[in-house]
């Protein structure tokens, strides 16, 4: 089993990270509150995310090598979805500015954590 206290503090902030995540996305979607020009697809998809967040916050506390690939494909598919808002901008769609910032947000701190996987777990 791999031992590293930087491996901890990831899957802390992860699992951090997807309660937030899962919190906010909750209350955005079925709270009831007006949230402006909120852009679907990205918030469907930050709200699933949470659950994969958590998956891997634990998987990466515990050091399971699952946490490595699990992390590369949450900045991938962040990464996709960035690239779907980008276009959907581009488009003349309507969003709101906090999306954006909390799109980018999301993919920094992703590629930072699944970086943190990658060097202290081992493949498979």
């Amino acid at each position: 089993m791999v031992k590293s206290t930087g491996l901890k503090v990831a899957g802390a902030v992860a699992l951090a990270f997807g309660a937030l995540t899962l919190f906010s996305g909750w209350g955005a979607l079925f709270g009831g509150k007006d949230m402006g020009a909120v852009v679907p697809f990205v918030l469907w998809f930050n709200f699933l995310a949470g659950f994969a967040y958590l998956a891997a916050g634990w998987g990466m506390w515990a050091a399971r090598r699952f946490a490595r690939p699990l992390s590369a494909a949450i900045v991938l598919a962040s990464l996709a979805v960035g690239a779907a808002l980008a276009l959907h901008i581009a488009g003349g769609g309507a969003y709101e500015m906090r999306t954006v910032g909390a799109m980018s947000l999301r993919i920094v701190i992703w590629a930072v954590l699944a970086l943190v996987a990658h060097r202290a777990l081992p493949r498979g």
